[in-house]
């Protein structure tokens, strides 16, 4: 069993007063999905002794704190367009929002996202010929139809939804999306669990 946290969206006061043992207990990995203060994201892997994985979200930029400025997090990885192994899973992540302003940072129209996606999936058919599967696609938008809304900043990516079919991941985990009273935040999609996280959540992945 893999014990992850992963964060998106809003900073948790919950977990700005945890320690490890305190509530989440030993974490083998942290996962950003976005959107969260760098200086935030440095303190989780401080805290909790965990290797963090991130995604950019469409808010994400560089922060200015103690007489230092911040353009990435300490002791992160970022896994945009990448397959990386971490603590025995392979993960794979596309970060960033449909584009709503012009001149956006990390925003993407969706013939954007989908020349993206299909760098990705060479990447990803290389780990298949390897004999891996996919476990975790971590990104900050969700597919179209699950989770998203209908106006253009908060709409999902159609191009997410090939991929998670052709690839079957385990997980796809994202943020982005304001929660809506009454809907889900886990939906099955095919062979793979969609979840939907703000603030934050704790996973726990069996071993295949």
């Amino acid at each position: 069993m893999t014990r992850i946290l992963v964060v998106s969206d809003e900073v948790s006061p919950a977990l700005e007063r945890s320690l490890p043992g305190q509530g989440f207990g030993e974490l083998d990995l942290i996962l950003s999905c976005g959107d969260l203060p760098y200086d935030y994201l440095e303190y989780l892997v401080d805290a909790f002794d965990a290797p963090l994985l991130y995604v950019h979200g469409n808010h994400d930029h560089p922060v200015e704190t103690e007489g230092r400025l911040i353009t990435a997090p300490q002791g992160g990885t970022n896994v945009e367009g990448r397959v990386v192994e971490a603590a025995g899973l392979l993960i794979a992540g596309l970060g960033g929002s449909p584009r709503y302003a012009p001149g956006g940072t990390y925003q993407y129209t969706e013939g954007e996202m989908r020349r993206r996606v299909q760098r990705l999936a060479g990447r990803l058919r290389w780990a298949e010929l390897r004999g891996r599967r996919l476990d975790i696609l971590l990104t900050h938008a969700p597919p179209r139809g699950i989770h998203d809304h209908t106006d253009p900043a908060h709409q999902g990516f159609q191009s997410l939804l090939p991929l998670v079919e052709r690839h079957r991941p385990r997980y796809l985990i994202h943020g982005h999306s304001p929660p809506r009273p009454g809907h889900p935040t886990r939906t099955q999609s095919g062979a793979t669990g969609v979840i939907h996280v703000r603030g934050h959540a704790l996973l726990e992945v069996p071993d295949a």
